[in-house]
């Protein structure tokens, strides 16, 4: 046998190794893998939350979102539950559930909790596990 031969015949099973690996990979990504964020982790598997819209008149409404975002936004959004401006911090959220609050107009806001704690992160950088509860509310 040649040496060019052989060397084709080495590149290919390098070539079919490396698509093998990199298949392999995606498909434990797909199951529920890790991949880098803040704390260099970041859940994609899925999971259940609970988000709970309390409206202007202190009505509430109940939501169970099972998704794979790693983030608020991106499970609020998944269910078409919020609308909002881009900011340099992220999503400014003025609309939840199709209800407006809007500070410049009359001083309403839209305060996010988990559990009962009050957010100190955006929607972008809320991270979320299964079981948590999120509360929306109302506040002027």
């Amino acid at each position: 046998m040649s040496t060019l031969k052989r060397t084709k015949r080495a590149l290919l099973l390098l070539l079919t190794l490396a698509l093998t690996a990199g298949f392999l990979t995606l498909c434990a990504c797909k199951k529920g893998s890790s991949t880098g964020g803040e704390s260099g982790v970041v859940e994609t598997q899925e999971k259940t939350i609970t988000v709970e819209v309390v409206d202007d008149k202190g009505e509430t409404t109940s939501f169970t979102i099972t998704t794979v975002e790693a983030f608020l936004r991106g499970a609020l959004e998944q269910e078409n539950l919020i609308e909002g401006e881009e900011s340099a911090t992220g999503l400014y959220v003025k609309v939840v559930n199709g209800l407006t609050a809007d500070y410049d107009v009359d001083k309403s806001y839209w305060a996010f909790y988990k559990g009962e704690d009050y957010l100190m992160t955006g929607v972008d950088s809320t991270p979320i596990a299964d079981g948590d509860l999120f509360r929306i509310v109302y506040t002027k």
